[in-house]
Parts: C-alpha cells; sequence; structure tokens
C-alpha cells in the first residue's frame, strides 16, 4: 500500500480544475478528501455526482463548481438556498449505477476501512450504486480511484460474488484520516407518530421479513417490534437504521423465512448512531449488497410475508403520492419507494404501508396532508397504482382492490377531523372513471 499513499493535500492536488468526480450516497462518502478540496480556489469547471451528502463541503460554494445530486438531504437543501449550484437528477436509487457509467467520471473516490491481511478495504457502510464503477475507474488507467480510509468506520462484508470491498492494487490514491461516520439519532416523535407505528405494526405478523424506509415512523415501527411479543422476523431492507439494529439484539431476527438470503440480513446502506455502527463492525449477520440487487422488485417478492414501511409528504384521494418534494421543490429524492412499493404488491400475503401524519404546519396554520387534488406542479413519487395501505394516527386505509370512489372514502376516513368533514364532501361525488 506504500506505493499510493497520499495526503490530503497532495490528494486534492490530483483534481484538475476542469474534472468530472463522483461519490457515494451518504455514508460512503469520502469526507476528509471533499474537505480537502476546500483550500483551492481555480476551479474552472468541476462536475460532482453524488447524494445525500452528511457533511457541508466548502468546495460546493466555489465558483465553476456544481454538484449534481441524486438526492438531497439537509446538506443539499442548505448549500442551494446559500447559493451553491446545486441541482437534482431524478432518478431512482438504482438508476445511480447507469447514470455513473454514463457520466463515467475521471474521478471516482469513496470511503472504505483499512485493508484486512489480504489487502482488502471494506466499503463499509455503504454498497449502494457506486460498487461497479469504482472497480472500473480501478481498471481504467486513465482514470483515478480515491479511497480514503479510515479506522473509525466499521468492517462489514457482503455476500458471494458481491465482496464489499477494494482492494488496495486496484486504487490510485489511499488517504488515511482518522475521520468517523456521521451519526444519525432517532427523529424525535410525537403522540401521532406513536399511534402510527401501532397501526402499521398491526400488520406485520411473525416471521415477516421487514423493510424499513428513512425517517422516524419507519425507525419507530422496528423499534415497537422489538419491544413486542412477536419474532422471527427478516430483514431485506434498503437502509439498514438504530431500529432494525434493536430488533436483531432483541432476539427478534431469524431470517429464515426468506426467498433469498437465508439467515442474512441485506441491506445496501447503513446510517445510525455510534451504538450501530460498532455493532455492524464485523457483524456477519449483515450482509452489504449492491442496490441493483437489494432495491430489486424481483427479488423483494421472492421474500415470504414482505412487509414495506415508508413516509410520504402528502397524499391525494385517488392515491397518488408526494414523497420527495414540497410545493414542487425538491426536498428529498425518490429512493427505494416505488421499488419497494412495487416489489411488496406482487402476492396477496405481502403489504406495502405509507406513513404519515394525516396534518402539517404552513405558516403557522394546520394543513391536511391527505388532499382531494394535488395541486398544479406537484411531483408524483409514486403512482397510485402502486399504493396498498396508508396509515394515519387516525387509522388505515386498504386501497389494494377498492374503485376509485371507494379509495377516496377510505382516505377520507383516516384525514384529520379538522378536514375530515370536507374530505368525505369530496370522495361522495369523486368520478369513478
Amino acid at each position: 500500500m506504500a506505493g499510493n499513499k497520499y495526503s490530503l493535500e497532495d490528494a486534492a492536488a490530483l483534481v484538475r480544475p476542469d474534472d468530472t468526480m463522483a461519490v457515494p450516497l451518504g455514508p460512503g462518502v469520502p469526507g476528509g478528501f471533499l474537505h480537502g478540496l476546500a483550500g483551492r480556489d481555480d476551479w474552472t469547471d468541476l462536475d460532482i455526482f453524488g447524494a445525500l451528502m452528511p457533511d457541508l463541503y466548502e468546495v460546493m460554494m466555489k465558483p465553476n463548481v456544481r454538484y449534481r445530486s441524486g438526492f438531497f438531504g439537509p446538506a443539499e437543501r442548505f448549500l442551494r438556498d446559500a447559493g451553491g449550484l446545486v441541482e437534482f437528477v431524478p432518478a431512482d436509487f438504482r438508476r445511480f449505477a447507469p447514470i455513473m457509467e454514463q457520466l463515467a467520471p475521471r474521478i471516482m473516490a469513496t470511503m472504505a476501512t483499512p485493508p484486512d491481511a489480504d489487502g482488502y478495504m471494506s466499503l463499509s457502510l455503504h454498497a449502494g450504486a457506486s460498487v461497479a464503477e469504482l472497480h472500473r475507474a480501478g481498471a481504467d488507467p486513465e482514470r483515478l480511484l480515491i479511497v480514503e480510509i479510515s479506522p473509525n468506520y466499521p468492517r462489514t462484508v457482503g455476500n458471494g460474488e458481491h465482496r464489499h470491498a477494494i482492494h488496495v492494487d486496484e486504487a490510485d490514491v489511499i488517504v488515511e484520516t482518522n475521520r468517523s461516520p456521521f451519526e444519525l439519532a432517532d427523529a424525535p416523535s410525537n403522540e401521532s407518530d406513536i399511534a402510527i407505528a401501532k397501526h402499521a405494526a398491526a400488520f406485520i405478523p411473525d416471521g415477516a421479513t421487514l423493510q424499513t424506509g428513512i425517517g422516524g415512523i419507519p425507525n419507530m415501527v422496528a423499534t415497537l417490534l422489538a419491544e413486542g411479543g412477536g419474532g422471527g422476523y427478516g430483514i431485506h431492507s434498503e437502509m439498514f437504521t438504530n431500529g432494525l439494529m434493536r430488533l436483531h439484539k432483541a432476539g427478534k431476527v431469524s431470517n429464515t423465512n426468506k426467498g433469498r438470503f437465508e439467515g442474512q440480513s441485506i441491506t445496501t446502506f447503513a446510517a445510525g448512531t455510534a451504538e450501530l455502527y460498532a455493532w455492524l463492525d464485523n457483524n456477519t449477520e449483515v450482509r452489504f449488497l449492491p442496490v441493483d440487487v437489494v432495491n430489486s422488485p424481483e427479488v423483494i417478492a421472492e421474500n415470504r410475508h414482505m412487509i414495506t414501511v415508508n413516509g410520504a409528504i402528502a397524499i391525494d384521494l385517488s392515491g397518488q403520492v408526494v414523497a420527495d418534494t414540497i410545493d414542487g421543490r425538491q426536498f428529498s429524492g425518490v429512493g427505494g419507494h416505488e421499488d419497494f412499493n412495487a416489489g411488496a404488491g406482487l402476492r396477496l400475503e405481502d403489504r406495502s404501508l405509507l406513513c404519515l401524519r394525516s396534518t402539517t404546519h404552513v405558516d403557522g396554520d394546520p394543513v391536511s396532508r391527505i388532499v382531494p387534488k394535488l395541486p398544479t406542479g406537484s411531483v408524483v413519487s409514486t403512482p397510485r397504482h402502486q399504493i396498498d395501505v396508508v396509515v394515519t394516527e387516525y387509522g388505515t386505509a386498504e386501497l389494494q382492490g377498492l374503485t376509485i370512489r371507494e379509495r377516496a372514502r377510505a382516505l377520507a376516513s383516516i384525514g384529520h377531523p379538522d378536514f375530515r368533514d370536507d374530505l368525505e364532501a369530496v370522495a361522495e361525488v369523486w368520478p369513478q372513471d
């Protein structure tokens, strides 16, 4: 490894003023390397592709630097609102892989652990959509593969042909830092969230295979199951969370009722607390696989009693879901929302749960999140024909097999009482065709 070790300063100097670069989503971002680019002001056209940045990187506020993001988080929203050239690339998580292949950035950079005795650097908390392009960059003499390693990242493993690691011989540049993963604490919850989680948990039988999306309510569902009396669960989830760790630690995970990957919890990235990262270190119960495997609806559907739990921002009475924009402005991203809704909709025993509070507040006033029709300019994240069960604090609406009017009535019935009469009045005259 000695021949390709660089300091942060020397690694940053390898980026040309006019260059293209890509990094993995969130936990796979090489933070020390990106921060190391802040000292330069000679950019003429630097194009960066990534998603869900875990920190604010000064380079993205420099003139002539453009950041293309496949998923917005707090960092993207802040950089955009502060005047940075941050633009959203519409794509679900699986499509990040062909996008990277199409862009073929000259530089691929990732976070990893120090090498093991055989020279393999674990990709730690992220497999995602970047693995193939990392290997392609390492094999191409015209491109650079930069790997930032830190002993503070957990060593995790893949499965079979998906080793979830980069060998030192593949890397052009290895940078050593002492950075620690970004910590994501459980989101604060209120009585509404607890009620929603309890309604959702009632749909999850013993032995079910679970996917829980990003956000406080899906995480709380897993926590409630950990504290409950059921068990024998399996895990096949795009994101591995604090709640899924608690489910494991409570002895509630067996992974014995799965169509594939028996005995293993499957994920493509993890984000949570230091406790989660310590628990994942050298833990072979959890396997990190590329997103094209984890998020494949066909693979998802192979799991028996597949139950998916995701969130939304708004839904109209026909069942159209807005999950990544607010008033037409980018807030988050598509991710695997539609993949898991689709994958859990192919057999009667599977259920797809969409959870949201019945109201939000705009300028201090309550606003219903169940609406008769989405406003003009709304961006639909998931179409109406993918939606199965919608959950609010006021109950559940099971939409599968219902007519247009029956769906509208069911959704109106779980609206907030302050808006329910109006929603039910609209539902009664809802067109059937």
